[in-house]
């Protein structure tokens, strides 16, 4: 596109010269036929004016092609975000997330949008996020759905519930199903527009410092879970803490909780939990197909020109196809360190059958009482449920029993 300020630069031909001055060719700026004596019709332009005539002609269409674009390139203001995700600047594949939406949206705005990316605590608490977006005192951030339903019960099935649908199922729950319209609607009320960010999943179910292995086992447990995986834990008779991310390695480590999930084995080591508990026990039950959420002041993502909308949106799209990829490798490459570097002080451990189907038993009383807390969490529960319904022999016959023939 033509600069603003190129008509300005554009020469001025005063009236009765030519626009190629000093060459003598006469005082009218366009060309004038004369007689040629080698010319057989007596009447042909030369081939220095025919160039006259075209570099006029260039000029004229350059200066009016950059007068039409005027009003484009004035229209074109630059627009700046904040965005403060719940997470240290440590968990790349989380907050590394949030980076790389914010690269994918400067590029393929060609510099229009920026988003200045913050990691939880930089410029406010992790768990202040929510509400900052909210209010406008930021546009956007990025966490776990979950950790706001207190405000709407229903917050809980877009993160990820107990023993629900796998990352595959819940992304088509919100591109196929209903799940983003019901996530958009329930934002709505809080002044945001979701977006499904990281698909962080599956999950792992903890580090336990003692062996699980009957349910029993977590009577009087202190253990650091979130989302509706720690009712299921109070259900079994265990003791449950919210901690942030920057917290737990102490907590474990000086012995305030006796066990404590995050995610896998990469976003775990990260945080060193591997130090501080001999006992890595799968599968993460409370986590089966989590999914961060990115979420965007409506206000703001309004304002936006539709074209930024959209790049907004197909860039969360794309955070969350190289975000998937990131979390399958590296918790592979982590996995293998564990058994490896580790041998002798990490134990890898499968839950037992009888203690999966106790805590699976919970688990369904748990949803069916949050799902009656609010009009929005009944409606969510219900779509969710029907979806998992549908998605789910398709997972048995096409994946579920192809891994238990190579894991044999």
């Amino acid at each position: 596109m033509t600069q603003a300020g190129t008509v300005a630069a554009l020469p001025s031909v005063p009236s009765g010269t030519s626009s190629c001055s000093g060459h003598g060719e006469g005082t009218s700026a366009l060309p004038v036929a004369h007689p040629d004596p080698d010319s057989s019709k007596g009447r042909q332009t030369s081939p220095r004016r025919r160039f006259i005539a075209t570099a006029s002609g260039i000029v004229a269409a350059t200066a009016a092609s950059t007068i039409s674009d005027l009003p484009s390139v004035i229209a074109q203001a630059k627009v700046q975000w904040r965005l403060s995700t719940a997470y240290p600047a440590m968990l790349d594949v989380l907050h590394g997330a949030a980076l790389q939406l914010a690269k994918v949206v400067e590029e393929t705005s060609g510099g229009r949008f920026r988003i200045e990316v913050f990691p939880g605590g930089q410029i406010m608490d992790p768990y202040a996020c929510f509400d900052g977006a909210s209010q406008g005192s930021i546009q956007a951030f990025m966490a776990s759905s979950w950790t706001w339903a207190a405000k709407e019960p229903a917050f809980s099935w877009f993160g990820t519930i107990p023993f629900g649908m796998n990352g595959e199922g819940m992304t088509a729950w919100c591109y196929q199903g209903d799940g983003l319209k019901l996530w958009e609607e329930a934002y709505s009320a809080f002044n945001l527009v979701p977006r499904p960010s990281v698909p962080i999943a599956p999950q792992m179910a903890g580090w336990f410092r003692k062996k699980i292995t009957t349910i029993g086992d977590f009577k009087g447990l202190k253990m650091r879970i979130a989302g509706l995986g720690g009712p299921v834990i109070t259900r079994a008779g265990g003791t449950t803490v919210a901690t942030p991310a920057s917290e737990i390695y102490s907590a474990l480590e000086r012995g305030v909780i006796d066990a404590a999930e995050w995610i896998g084995p990469h976003d775990d080591m990260k945080l060193g939990l591997h130090r501080t508990a001999r006992y890595y026990y799968y599968p993460g039950w409370q986590d089966t197909g989590t999914l961060i959420v990115f979420g965007f002041n409506k206000k703001a993502y309004e304002a936006l020109p539709v074209d930024l909308q959209r790049t907004l949106d197909y860039a969360t799209a794309a955070v969350h196809t190289y975000a998937l990829a990131d979390f399958h490798t590296k918790n592979a490459i982590a996995l293998e360190r564990l058994k490896t570097d580790f041998k002798g002080k990490v134990e890898v451990l499968s839950l037992p059958g009888p203690a999966l189907r106790d805590l699976r038993k919970l688990s369904a009383e748990v949803l069916r009482e949050e799902s009656e807390k609010s009009p929005m969490a009944k409606k969510v529960y219900a779509s969710f449920s029907k979806f998992q319904a549908l998605v789910g022999p398709w997972d048995r016959i096409a994946e579920g029993a192809y891994q238990q023939l190579v894991a044999g």
